[in-house]
């Protein structure tokens, strides 16, 4: 019975198209910890309380991404290189989704609207990613090689979650809750599209890596344009919503590590 359960063990057990997928997650964690480090050096100085939450954030990103090299080196694997067509990242920063490199290369303080426009790319992003991993929770939270990665992260992206929705809403309520909506809107439209292709570019690999019948192959195609076709309709409304979450200050602890330097791609 094809289930995301059996899909998702079928992946783990085989070196091949496991060494993929922690290739591709740890990659886009790596990414993520870079862009949040140099997004927290530029803060603009009426927002620098927000810098450290910004620190936390990525920091959280990076340790992402060692835990799946961690997971690929316990079972004597290396990283692969990213197809660039599975590149999550990348494909949403080509669309003009968050903050692009080049001005965080730069050295030219932000402005209080790019800081939004961070936050609404984190809301919906990290929307994907608690759906995700909630979902590798449910089915993997006891798995002895996955189960403890598997709940940290989890714990981790609805916290980053949580940080989202609550600095949005603070910078509604300063009067920019125009430009928050239409700026969620597009960065949700844009993400169901580069998920939608994400997901069929990385499905035909592990297809091919795991010798999946044409059939097969098809079906789960079909499945990941449904599910599209849902979010287009009317689904990615969820991507857009903001609530004051229960856990209030969720990064504001302290700093679980120190973030990249340098670009994690």
């Amino acid at each position: 019975m094809l289930s995301a359960k059996s899909l998702f063990q079928e992946i783990v057990d085989n070196d091949e198209s496991f060494r993929l997928f922690c290739s591709i997650a740890a990659s886009g964690e790596s990414q993520g910890g870079w862009e949040n480090a140099r997004i927290a050096a530029l803060v603009p100085e009426s927002e620098r309380a927000l810098a450290p939450r910004i620190t936390r954030h990525g920091a959280d990103e990076d340790k992402h991404g060692r835990i799946f090299n961690a997971l690929l080196k316990k079972r004597g694997l290396e990283p692969v290189e990213v197809p660039p067509e599975t590149d999550y990242t990348m494909l949403l920063e080509r669309r003009g989704i968050g903050l692009a490199h080049e001005k965080l290369k730069a050295e030219q303080p932000l402005t209080v609207r790019d800081i939004i426009t961070y936050l609404a790319h984190s809301r919906v992003t990290e929307q994907r990613a608690a759906e995700q991993m909630a979902m590798l929770r449910t089915h993997f939270a006891d798995h002895p090689d996955l189960g403890r990665a598997v709940r940290m992260i989890s714990a981790d992206e609805d916290n980053h979650l949580a940080y989202s929705h609550e600095e949005l809403l603070r910078f509604a309520a300063a009067g920019h809750g125009r430009y928050i909506q239409s700026t969620l809107r597009a960065c949700a439209l844009a993400e169901i599209r580069v998920h939608r292709d994400v997901s069929l570019a990385v499905m035909a690999h592990m297809g091919r890596v795991l010798g999946w019948p044409r059939h097969r192959s098809a079906l789960l195609a079909a499945g990941i344009r449904a599910v599209y076709a849902y979010e287009r309709l009317g689904g990615w409304r969820r991507m857009v919503t903001l609530r004051m979450p229960e856990r209030r200050d969720a990064l504001g602890g302290p700093d679980t590590a120190t973030p990249t330097a340098s670009p994690g791609v």
